[in-house]
């Protein structure tokens, strides 16, 4: 198919190397309707001598790259139009990116910059459009308006090898799922989930620019990919040299002040539609069906989403969105766990003999901690145990082994629903998107060697790097990584020190107290020292995060990463093993450590020597698992929202109030997206790691808080919209990039999938209660459950007391008490040495954490060899979109060759035919 509105005046740069550091630009000038005239103007003075760097070329481009075209510049006519509009004056070429700076007429030097840089730009072929600052609100901002025409966008399309329609899809949808009757509550508008027919495409090709469906050149590329294939060019535009050194890109013009913004347009007001005929107003379609808080039980809208802001996001969001429907089956599952412990509390024969006045009522408990605690009766946990009751019971044990299959289920139909997207994106072929592995700016600034690469054979940019260089980095990178993660665990120990000397203080507080009596029975000095633990430690881990993520981006700017992958990759490991660390060392520790090195009366164990290590409630160290996990998980996640929601609009509102007395038709498209925040390249890695987290917390420690995906739930379905709020409203529009996965962090997601099975395994086994009760129940017991309590609880004689121990008072005229343990009583000749019962359950304990890890694992592999990671369907698309792309080439080389060799015929029949008429004509001359 012939594309249409042709140009008719091209300027076609072709550059080549003719050495290593010398390059030459070769102009040639191709118009057929201007031959003969001087084109010597500004515009087309282009430096060709040896020293000069090409337009925006870095060293290592193809040889593609390297050759495009200048379109002709033209005096166009201003049009008067919308002061929202996305065009330039004239009406007709779209702003592709727009650039911004403050008048600072002492700074001749950011001067020189821009007009160096606009220079190479326009020599690149792209066309600008200054709007002055008398034309801003404040009267203080020039924009820079930026257009990229046909001719630029094919040839990059190209080079970062754009796949584009080449024929309509031909393959017929499966049959309707028939419960499409039952979920149409839940769709949106066919209009709104599929904004663009469904293509086979191939990759675009200049030289076969008939083969694809172009209709029209303005709109054949979407705004996204133009905006990506801009910012390609502006990331490598060099502005000048400095001691042998390119200087180039924008991120460093941007850094030295020389812009103070760059950002590609939304195309409307989100609130209402453009008055710009050929406006698509997708940012309305979004905020109407997908950004609204109303919306929260509809699909997204993900192909919309991604023809607008790329595919680097759209698949964030599908990932988020998948995920949050497979946490909807754990939820009901964790509720249904949490019901039964609801139903079954007042069954719990524990609960019954902590609670009975003749047992738990009769049993004398040691003191908690030294000398200003007294003794205590058991049944003042009473509560606390029956609360305890909802987390540690049978259905416990089922959910933690569910959550090990739902894990591994999650994970592998993510792998399917990925690799549709990969298909229905043209991302099947996209090894890593070349913005990902072309070299960043600010490693090719660094560069001062060359170096063939033994795979592609073409020479390129290296650092110079000593092996003491690297070394040293290394060292020094590290050393950081281990000093803060060091920094964290002093800080854990910090809280778990404030735990030890704040306990004793609660408890003289508590103990006695006649004011605190109607609740004394729920909150006990260890419940509201957990809670106030908790909250301490949460704070912490805020300050932390806040001083770490600077100094994780620090280490890692200072390694100076090759590509784009490689920076976000580092970034990410670096991030992650920090957090990992800062939000679950204090779950950790409640969870395996707390209660398990005490001692026993009598010879204690004491941190640093001073402070009594916690020992946990006599009904379990479960409850107070739960209370640190829901405190921590709960707390960020609503820290998250207002940090993610209510900043971004604060920031706003603060930046608008100044143009609040500017009318809106003076208000323009440029002008309300500069007073946005800005969406960083970073934007989604803390998405991602937010989610990460969260998935942690619902995974490694489920078998403690089987509400955990509820609360997931809950707050993933207002993540979705949130995420799309901000986005759509309060941030300026991102640079699109591509990804055709979720990278490492499905890496990390495995990881942590397989670490939750051991996790849970330990806390059902160490924990909980149920392995000792269950110990009790088949091997000790003559009576059923009844009379647990009293075997899991061991004699003291007070007389065996050290000084540092014994209680200041005796109340109740105490002789022995108990204390939770299982050890020989003081008139035994092994007197406080471990009874065979211990032995016993610390061997049911071992061996039920090896059957249930080797049963999950077992599942868990069974399930992903049965599961395939690319649907069969998906399969046969792709195997018909390559057939169909190769027959199509196929096709028409041939028909060129044809059309060739036709055309050599008649040239050869015509000479034939002219040299037998020249004969003809010289024998009738010679008759």
């Amino acid at each position: 198919m012939l594309r249409s509105g042709k140009k008719e005046e091209e300027t076609l740069i072709e550059m080549s190397a003719a050495t290593d550091d010398d390059i030459s630009v070769l102009t040639e000038i191709r118009t057929p309707d201007t031959e003969g005239e001087d084109l010597s103007g500004p515009l087309y003075e282009i430096n060709s001598n040896a020293e000069s760097e090409p337009p925006c070329n870095s060293e290592g481009l193809s040889s593609t790259e390297s050759s495009f075209l200048i379109t002709n510049h033209q005096r166009i006519d201003k049009h008067h139009q919308s002061k929202d509009s996305v065009f330039f004056r004239d009406g007709v070429r779209r702003i592709d990116f727009v650039l911004s700076y403050l008048d600072e007429p002492q700074m001749e030097k950011k001067a020189e910059r821009r007009k160096q840089f606009e220079l190479n730009l326009q020599k690149a072929g792209l066309e600008l459009e200054t709007e002055d600052k008398k034309e801003s609100e404040n009267g203080k901002i020039y924009f820079v308006k930026i257009h990229a025409p046909w001719e630029v966008l094919s040839t990059y399309a190209e080079v970062l090898n754009i796949k584009v329609p080449i024929k309509e899809n031909d393959l017929d949808d499966k049959a309707g799922n028939p419960l499409n009757y039952v979920l149409k509550l839940f769709r949106l508008p066919d209009k709104v989930m599929n904004p663009e027919p469904d293509y086979f495409t191939a990759p675009f090709s200049k030289q076969r620019q008939e083969l694809f469906l172009i209709h029209d050149e303005n709109t054949f590329f979407s705004p996204a990919t133009r905006n990506r294939i801009v910012y390609y060019i502006l990331s490598r535009c060099p502005y000048g040299t400095s001691e042998d050194k390119r200087k180039f890109g924008l991120k460093r013009l941007l850094s030295n002040g020389t812009y103070n913004a760059a950002f590609p347009l939304h195309d409307c007001q989100y609130w209402k539609k453009s008055p710009e005929e050929k406006c698509d107003n997708e940012r309305y379609t979004l905020y109407s069906h997908w950004a609204r808080f109303g919306k929260f039980y509809k699909e997204q809208p993900l192909d919309l989403i991604r023809k607008y802001y790329g595919e680097k996001i759209g698949i964030y969001f599908a990932w988020l969105g998948f995920y949050t429907e497979m946490l909807f089956y754990a939820a009901v599952v964790g509720f249904l766990c949490f019901l039964y412990g609801l139903v079954t509390m007042d069954n719990s024969n524990s609960s019954k003999e902590i609670c009975d006045k003749d047992i738990g009522g009769q049993i004398i408990m040691c003191p908690l901690c030294d000398q200003r605690c007294e003794f205590w009766r058991l049944n003042s946990t009473c509560e606390p145990s029956q609360y305890s009751h909802l987390f540690d019971n049978v259905a416990t044990l089922f959910f933690a082994i569910f959550m090990g299959i739902w894990v591994t289920l999650f994970l592998e139909f993510w792998k399917r629903r990925q690799a549709r997207l990969e298909y229905e994106w043209d991302l099947v072929d996209f090894e890593e998107e070349q913005q990902q592995l072309q070299l960043r700016p600010e490693y090719e600034a660094k560069c001062t060697q060359k170096k063939k690469n033994p795979v592609t054979q073409e020479i390129e940019l290296v650092i110079k790097r000593s092996p003491a260089n690297i070394c040293g980095k290394i060292f020094l990178c590290w050393m950081t990584i281990v000093f803060w993660i060091t920094l964290i665990i002093a800080s854990m120990i910090a809280v778990i020190v404030y735990r030890l000397a704040v306990y004793a203080a609660f408890a003289s507080v508590m103990e006695n107290n006649d004011t605190l009596e109607p609740i004394s029975g729920l909150l006990t000095p260890q419940l509201a020292t957990s809670v106030t633990a908790s909250c301490l430690n949460f704070i912490m881990i805020m300050i932390l995060n806040f001083l770490y993520e600077r100094v994780a981006i620090w280490i890692t700017d200072m390694e100076i990463p090759r590509t784009h992958l490689e920076y976000e990759n580092r970034l990410t490991m670096k991030m992650f093993l920090f957090q990992f660390v800062n939000y679950y060392s204090s779950c950790f520790y409640v969870a395996f450590f707390k209660g398990k090195f005490v001692g026993f009366p009598g010879e204690y164990t004491y941190m640093f020597s001073r402070w009594r290590n916690e020992e946990c409630d006599p009904a379990g160290c479960l409850i107070e698992l739960t209370t640190q996990l829901t405190i921590v998980m709960a707390g960020k996640q609503i820290w998250g929202n207002i940090q993610e929601a209510l900043v971004p609009w604060m920031m706003n509102w603060w930046r608008r109030r100044k143009t609040t007395h500017s009318p809106e038709n003076l208000y323009s498209r440029w002008e309300q997206d500069y007073d946005m925040q800005v969406f960083g390249p970073l934007g989604l890695f803390y998405e991602y790691l937010e989610m990460v987290i969260q998935f942690g917390f619902i995974t490694l420690f489920v078998a403690s808080f089987p509400l955990a995906p509820l609360l997931a739930l809950l707050n993933n379905i207002l993540e979705i919209r949130v995420d799309s709020w901000k986005l759509t409203t309060q941030f300026r529009r991102p640079f699109a990039a591509k990804a055709h996965s979720i990278g490492v962090w499905q890496e990390i997601l495995n990881a942590v999938a397989i670490l939750s099975v051991v996790t849970n395994a330990f806390i059902v086994a160490f924990t909980s209660d149920m392995i000792p009760r269950l110990v009790y129940y088949y091997a000790y017991s003559e009576s059923g459950d009844s009379g647990y309590i009293s075997s899991s609880l061991s004699v003291f004689d007070i007389s065996d007391f050290n000084n540092i121990s014994m209680p200041l008072e005796n109340i109740m005229n105490v002789t022995f008490c108990r204390y939770r343990d299982y050890r020989y009583p003081p008139d035994h000749e092994k007197r406080y040495l471990h009874t065979m019962q211990f032995w016993h359950i610390l061997a049911a304990k071992m061996a039920f954490i090896i059957i249930m890890e080797h049963v999950v694992f077992l599942v868990k592999f069974f399930v992903a060899w049965l599961i395939p990671d690319v649907p069969s369907e998906v399969k046969a698309r792709v195997k018909r979109e390559k057939y169909l792309t190769q027959k199509i080439l196929h096709e028409y080389e041939l028909y060129k060759l044809k059309q060739k060799l036709s055309e050599r015929d008649h040239c050869i029949a015509v000479t034939k035919e002219i040299i037998a008429t020249e004969g003809k004509v010289q024998l009738s001359a010679a008759m």
